[in-house]
């Protein structure tokens, strides 16, 4: 039978129209890979390259500008604003993820449930807020006047509840089957038991996907410490990341009047900040690619 088979699998053919899709189809790919990775590539070989070679260099880079330097990476580090940014950025990370998955497992579990009457009513409200909110200015006066003003948390809670993240999970949840949850209510259990002992361990995928969507959008946050923050010991790394390259914009403006040193350092800090605020978010991707598969396979078996 195997023979027959690698008989029968050594006889297909392509036809012309196949193999130049698959061609085109494979150069497209490429080209997207090449879009997406080279300027990653292209910030990291800056890193490392000397800044006067850097700054008189045009057109495409693909390897260090000799002499190669670890100048930039040492600035960078012995600069106590970029600790301390990333110190906040950590905490931000941690505590606003943990806050935004545990809203959406308890906002996603109410309107999946059928005896809740008003889980159609309170479901088009959530999509609305989606299209429509109050306005930076009355979202400013809410947050000074509950006190979250110039505080951590005035980064976390007015961002807490992702709705895009509580559709995806309340449709994962609504393809669990209902006999689980009678199962479970007749041996007695509660609605925590019921969310934390059945359609957790169940919903593990898709908790990992929105755990990644939260931890994304918290260590590029910025606006809100824009608005809400003034002092700069609360300051996250992408704040001070922004004021470095606005800094380099100023400084190229006014190149004139400004030391070529400051010129060459600012330049070769800038490439070094955004790779060790870009480094650690992207080592999270690889521990959560197997629940991104599993999700995409259960998926595609439940239709």
């Amino acid at each position: 039978m195997t023979a027959i088979a690698n008989k029968t699998s050594r006889k297909i053919r392509y036809s012309f129209g196949e193999r130049l899709f698959n061609i085109c189809n494979i150069l497209f790919i490429l080209l997207l890979v090449g879009v997406t990775v080279y300027p990653l590539l292209y910030t990291l070989f800056a890193s490392f390259s000397d800044a006067r070679e850097l700054l008189k260099h045009e057109g495409v880079l693909l390897s260090p500008l000799q002499p190669y330097t670890l100048q930039g990476y040492k600035m960078t580090f012995a600069n106590p604003n970029i600790l301390s940014g990333f110190v906040n950025t950590t905490l931000m990370v941690v505590s606003g993820t943990a806050i935004g998955v545990c809203m959406t497992m308890l906002g996603a579990y109410v309107v999946t449930r059928k005896k809740f009457k008003m889980r159609g009513l309170m479901m088009k409200a959530i999509i609305v807020t989606m299209f429509f909110n109050g306005g930076i200015i009355p979202t400013f006066f809410v947050v000074r006047n509950v006190g979250l003003y110039n505080s951590f948390w005035a980064m976390i809670i007015p961002t807490a509840l992702n709705t895009y993240d509580l559709i995806i999970l309340r449709t994962f949840f609504m393809s669990i089957p209902d006999s689980l949850e009678e199962s479970a209510l007749l041996d007695g259990a509660n609605d925590l038991e019921i969310l934390f002992h059945i359609f957790l361990p169940l919903s593990l995928p898709a908790i990992a996907v929105i755990t990644l969507y939260y931890a994304v959008d918290y260590w590029n946050s910025w606006y809100p410490a824009l608005l809400y923050i003034r002092d700069r010991k609360l300051y996250p790394l992408q704040m001070f990341l922004r004021e470095l390259l606005i800094q380099n914009e100023s400084v190229d403006t006014q190149s004139g009047k400004q030391l070529v040193s400051e010129v060459y350092t600012r330049e070769l800090v800038k490439y070094c900040t955004v790779i060790v605020s870009t480094v650690p978010i992207m080592i999270l991707y690889p521990f959560l690619q197997k629940y991104f598969v599993k999700g995409v396979m259960i998926g595609a078996l439940k239709g």
